[in-house]
């Protein structure tokens, strides 16, 4: 049963992954758009468009949220394993305990604090006022989604340490 979870759940990650990967296209398509129109007297149509900076770093953002769980879950997320590869693995074992507790702790605590600053913009009717005037909310309802996301993979990774050798990780280990 919790197999069969850990997969769905691990094509859903796949899946957001890959949307990240359409955002980061659409990023792409933006950028050149603007730098194009910007050099290139085109009769009709604008010189650059105003928003393509705004729009990107949002963009920038949005990938990171969709890719931050799936990464999590590949091992490619940042790991610093040069303590881990010089300890007895048993001990490095503990370790990996300490960083996935501390790591999920992190995860909730982010969630909720995120999700707070969610609430608090939408009852307030925060703007954010740029080039574009947007309710702020809209930017931060990703934050607290990607923390339940990578809080959720954590207790894989937790069930996966459990279930695996008494020694660290071998994803993403950067020395053998």
């Amino acid at each position: 049963m919790i197999s069969r979870v850990s997969n769905a759940y691990g094509r859903l990650l796949a899946a957001l992954a890959l949307g990240g990967c359409a955002v980061m296209f659409a990023m792409m398509l933006v950028i050149v758009a603007d730098v194009a129109l910007r050099n290139l007297a085109l009769p009709g149509l604008p010189r650059g468009i105003d928003w393509s900076n705004e729009v990107s770093e949002l963009m920038l953002y949005l990938t990171t949220v969709l890719v931050a769980p799936w990464l999590l879950r590949q091992g490619q997320h940042i790991r610093v394993d040069i303590l881990l590869t010089a300890l007895p693995p048993r001990m490095a074992w503990y370790l990996e305990w300490v960083a996935d507790t501390l790591g999920l702790a992190c995860c909730l605590f982010m969630a909720w604090y995120g999700a707070k600053a969610t609430w608090a913009s939408w009852s307030s009717g925060a703007l954010s006022i740029k080039t574009l005037v947007t309710p702020e909310w809209w930017s931060l309802a990703p934050l607290p989604a990607m923390f339940v996301l990578l809080s959720i993979e954590m207790l894989f990774r937790m069930k996966r340490l459990h279930e695996g050798e008494r020694a660290p990780r071998q994803d993403a280990v950067s020395a053998a």
